[in-house]
């Protein structure tokens, strides 16, 4: 770990939203007066591209991330149980992906499920995307909404920031 920020072990956290076609991600930093943001943007392999590429594309798209904003932990959305098969398996292989690059970087990596992350942020855990996407403007205090997988990934950073789970998976 990094170390950054003082007694907080994780004071800067890149917040993963795993998706085949769109994955989110944001990196968030604890500081004395709140929550600074750090980054966010999401990973959009072309369409009909073979999975493997997709995967390649996730994969160096996420070290590049990580290399660039050197977080002290990897929070990632837990897998989503109302979607269809194909879509979970899809769903687990990007999960891999990312908890690959963020081992292989030496960053923990640490999972909270779709309802911890809305409740962290909007309070309720059945939160709409556009909900999440106003809290996130406000609590980050950013210009603009961000993109609804990029703002699901800072949520999941601002989760982790809160809750702070010691057990990484």
């Amino acid at each position: 770990m990094n170390g950054r920020g003082g007694g907080n072990p994780f004071s800067r956290v890149l917040g993963i939203d795993p998706g085949s076609h769109v994955t989110g991600y944001g990196v968030v930093e604890k500081a004395h007066n709140g929550l600074c943001w750090v980054t966010h943007g999401e990973i959009r392999p072309k369409k009909k591209a073979p999975l493997s590429e997709c995967l390649q594309l996730i994969y160096e798209d996420l070290r590049e991330v990580i290399e660039k904003t050197t977080p002290d932990a990897l929070a990632i959305e837990d897998i989503f149980y109302g979607k269809n098969i194909q879509s979970l398996i899809r769903q687990g292989q990007v999960r891999g992906v990312a908890i690959l690059a963020g081992r292989l970087m030496d960053v923990p990596v640490y999972e909270y499920s779709p309802a911890e992350i809305k409740k962290s942020v909007v309070g309720y855990g059945r939160a709409e995307k556009g909900q999440v996407q106003t809290m996130i403007k406000a609590i980050l205090k950013l210009p603009d909404l961000p993109l609804p997988d990029a703002a699901d990934a800072l949520a999941v950073a601002i989760c982790h920031i809160h809750f702070g789970k010691l057990d990484p998976i």
